[in-house]
C-alpha cells in the first residue's frame, strides 16, 4: 500500500510506516505523478483534490486534517468512487480562543465598549457552537444566523442575516465555502452592518469580498481577519488596513492538531483495516502542554482581555505576518501552536 501525505500535517511521520509507503511532500507541491500509484492521501487544504490530481490515479480514499472541505472536487470523487473524510471539528477549540483573544485585544487597544455587547455568530456549526458557548458565558448577548440548522431544528433561536447584520455590534463568521457562502460578506453584507462595530473572519477567505471590505472598513470599529482571498498571495493592502491580520492560523491549538491528524489516520486506517490505529491519537510531544482551565467569572474587561492575551497573544502573529506578508506558508509551517482554552 502507498500513502501520499502532506509533509505538514503534524505527528504523522512513523505512524503508517510499519503498513503501507509513505510518501511526503508540500501540500501544493504534490503531483499527478505522485499519486498515480497511491491508495490513499493524507492532506491539508493545500492539495487540490480535483480531476487534474486524480485522473487515473489508484487513490480509493482521501482524508483532510481539516475541518475545511474545498479543496475536494466531491463531484468527481463520488463519480470515481474515492471516500473523503474530513476533520469536522478539530479546531473549533482553537478558533474560539482566537476569536476572544482578537476582540478583548482589538476593545481594549482601540478603547471599544463591548460590555453588554451583542455578538451576531454567522455559522454555527462546531465551531460557532464553540464561539456561543464563550459569548454566553462571558455575558454577551448572542444571534445565531445558520440556515441549514434552523431548516433542521426549527426557527427558535436563529435569525436572519439580515437582523444579525442590524442589531450586533460584533459580527463573526464561521461559515463553509460553498456557492451560497462565496462572497457573501460583499458591499450589502458591510452596508447593513453598524457603524463602530467589529468583523471578524475566521472561517474561509472566499466569503468575503475584499474590494468590498476595504471600501467600507472606515465605518468598523474593528476588523478582524485570519483568511483571505488568493492564499497563500494575499492582499498586502488588506493586511495593512485591518486591526488584526494572521496567516490563516486560528484554528492553530496543538488540541486541534492532535485531533485533526488523529480523525485522519483513523479514517484511513478504518478505510484499509489496520486495526491497531483504529483508536490512534498522537502523544503529547511538548511538556505543559494541556489546555487551560480558564476562571472567567467576576472578572473586568480589563482582567479577561489580560487572561486571553497572556494564554494566547495574539498581536504577536499580527506582528510577524505584517513584517512580511509574502511569508504566508512559511508562518503557518513554522507555526508554534498553542494551548487551548476551556471554561467549566
Amino acid at each position: 500500500m502507498k500513502i501520499v501525505a502532506d509533509i505538514d500535517v503534524p505527528f504523522l511521520n512513523g505512524v503508517f510506516e510499519p503498513y503501507a509507503e509513505v510518501v511526503y511532500k508540500k501540500g501544493p507541491d504534490i503531483s499527478h505523478e505522485d499519486v498515480a500509484d497511491a491508495d490513499a492521501l493524507i492532506l491539508r487544504t493545500r492539495t487540490k483534490c480535483n480531476a487534474e490530481l486524480l485522473e487515473g490515479s489508484a487513490v480509493k480514499v482521501i482524508a483532510t486534517a481539516t475541518i475545511g472541505t474545498d479543496h475536494v472536487d466531491f463531484d468527481f470523487c463520488n463519480s470515481h468512487g474515492i471516500e473523503v473524510h474530513n476533520a469536522a471539528g478539530c479546531n473549533a477549540g482553537g478558533v474560539m480562543q482566537y476569536v476572544f483573544s482578537a476582540l478583548y485585544g482589538v476593545a481594549a487597544r482601540k478603547g471599544i465598549k463591548i460590555d453588554g455587547a451583542t455578538i451576531g455568530i454567522i455559522g454555527v456549526g462546531n465551531v460557532g457552537r464553540k464561539v456561543e458557548e464563550m459569548a454566553r458565558y462571558l455575558g454577551f448577548n448572542v444571534l445565531k444566523c445558520d440556515p441549514p440548522r434552523a431548516r433542521a431544528e426549527g426557527p427558535e433561536g436563529f435569525c436572519s442575516l439580515e437582523h444579525i447584520l442590524e442589531n450586533s455590534q460584533i459580527v463573526t463568521l464561521h461559515v463553509p465555502l460553498d456557492e451560497i457562502t462565496r462572497g457573501m460578506a460583499g458591499s450589502r453584507f458591510f452596508a447593513m452592518m453598524q457603524p463602530g462595530s467589529i468583523f471578524i473572519n475566521a472561517s474561509r477567505g472566499e466569503v468575503v469580498n475584499e474590494n468590498a471590505l476595504k471600501a467600507t472598513l472606515p465605518k468598523f470599529g474593528a476588523v478582524v481577519i485570519d483568511t483571505w482571498n488568493n492564499e497563500p498571495k494575499v492582499d498586502a493592502e488588506l493586511v495593512d488596513m485591518v486591526d488584526i491580520a494572521t496567516p490563516h492560523i486560528a484554528g492553530y491549538s496543538y488540541q486541534g492538531k492532535q485531533t485533526g491528524t488523529a480523525m485522519a489516520v483513523q479514517s484511513i486506517a478504518r478505510f484499509f483495516g489496520i486495526e491497531e490505529l483504529y483508536d490512534f491519537f498522537p502523544e503529547a510531544d511538548l511538556p505543559d502542554h494541556d489546555p487551560v482551565l480558564l476562571d472567567l467569572k467576576g472578572k473586568t474587561n480589563g482582567q479577561i482581555a489580560a487572561v486571553f492575551q497572556y494564554n494566547y497573544p495574539i498581536f504577536t502573529d499580527d506582528f510577524r505576518f505584517r513584517m512580511d506578508p509574502g511569508k504566508f506558508e512559511q508562518l503557518r509551517s513554522e507555526y508554534q501552536y498553542r494551548r487551548e482554552v476551556y471554561v467549566e
